[in-house]
C-alpha cells in the first residue's frame, strides 16, 4: 500500500542552526535535476518586487518570503516535521507505534510543489510556495512537476495492491501514479447523518487520522474494497466504483460534527 500525503501551507519555524538540505540524499534522486532548478527560481523569485503575487503569498508572509531568498542555506529537518496543518496533525507520524513507524517509512510519500515527492526521512528546510506559483523561469509548478511525478509516483506503488490518495485536486494536478489509475482510491470526507456540513479542517484531520489508522492497523488490502473495510472499522465508509475501468476509485468517510 502508498499512501501519498499533500503538503500543508503552515510550517514548523526552521531549527536555529543545521545542516541545509542535501539535495543528492533526498529520496527518487531521478527528481534532483528539477528540484535544483526549483530551488534556485524560488530563491530568485522572492527576491523580485512581484514576490508575493508569483508565490501566493499574503504580505503578513513576508518573513517566510524572504527567507526563501536563502532557501538552500536554511537549516533542513526531516520532512513530516515541517508540515504541521491539521491533515499532518491527524496523521502523527511522530505518534506512531515503532511497527507502525516503520511501515510509514516505506508506505507514505509526501508531495511538495518544491521537492516533489519525498518519503519520511528526508530532510527539507520550510518554505513558502503554493503548488499553484508561477517561478521565474520556469512558470507555473503543477505542469512542471506532471513531466515527472507520475512515473516518480508509480515507480513508488511499485507492486503495492493499493494506493490511497489524500490530495486535493489542486495538489493531485501535479501528477496521478501514471498507469495505476484502477489500484488508486481518492479519501474523501463527508458530513453525517446529522446533515450538518463539516469544514476543510475538520476534513483533513480525519484524512490525517484515516492514514494513521492504516497503519496502525498493518493492513494490506489487496484492493479497494479491501481498503474500505479497513475503514470501515473506524468510520462509516462508501466506496464508489470508478466512472470507467480505468479510472480512480472514489472512497467516503462519514464523519459527525
Amino acid at each position: 500500500m502508498l499512501i501519498i500525503v499533500p503538503p500543508s501551507e503552515s510550517k514548523r519555524a526552521p531549527y536555529e542552526d543545521g545542516a541545509p538540505v542535501d539535495l543528492e540524499s533526498l529520496s527518487f534522486p531521478v527528481l534532483t535535476p528539477l528540484r535544483r532548478r526549483i530551488v534556485d527560481s524560488v530563491m530568485a523569485t522572492s527576491a523580485q518586487p512581484d514576490a508575493f503575487a508569483r508565490l501566493h503569498a499574503r504580505l503578513s508572509m513576508a518573513p517566510e518570503v524572504i527567507r526563501n531568498t536563502w532557501l538552500s542555506e536554511v537549516p533542513a529537518m526531516p520532512a513530516f516535521d515541517v508540515y504541521t496543518g491539521p491533515l499532518h496533525e491527524g496523521l502523527d507520524v511522530g505518534g506512531l507505534s515503532g511497527a507502525a513507524s516503520e511501515l510509514a517509512d516505506r508506505r507514505l510519500v509526501v508531495v511538495s510543489p518544491v521537492w516533489g515527492a519525498l518519503r519520511t526521512r528526508d530532510r527539507i528546510p520550510p518554505y513558502r510556495v503554493h503548488v499553484c506559483a508561477r517561478l521565474t523561469g520556469i512558470g507555473r509548478l503543477e505542469p512542471t512537476w506532471r513531466t515527472a511525478l507520475p512515473a516518480v509516483l508509480a515507480e513508488a506503488a511499485g507492486s503495492a495492491e493499493v494506493i490511497v490518495d489524500l490530495r486535493s485536486p489542486m495538489v493531485q494536478a501535479m501528477g496521478m501514479p501514471r498507469g495505476l489509475e484502477g489500484r488508486t482510491v481518492i479519501l474523501r470526507v463527508d458530513q453525517g447523518p446529522a446533515g450538518r456540513r463539516i469544514g476543510g479542517v475538520v476534513a483533513k484531520r480525519v484524512r490525517g487520522e484515516a492514514a494513521h489508522h492504516l497503519l496502525e492497523s498493518g493492513a494490506t488490502p489487496a484492493d479497494a474494497q479491501a481498503l474500505a473495510d479497513v475503514l470501515g472499522d473506524r468510520w462509516p465508509v462508501r466506496l464508489d466504483r470508478a466512472e470507467s475501468p480505468d479510472g480512480p476509485w472514489s472512497l467516503t468517510l462519514s464523519v459527525e460534527v
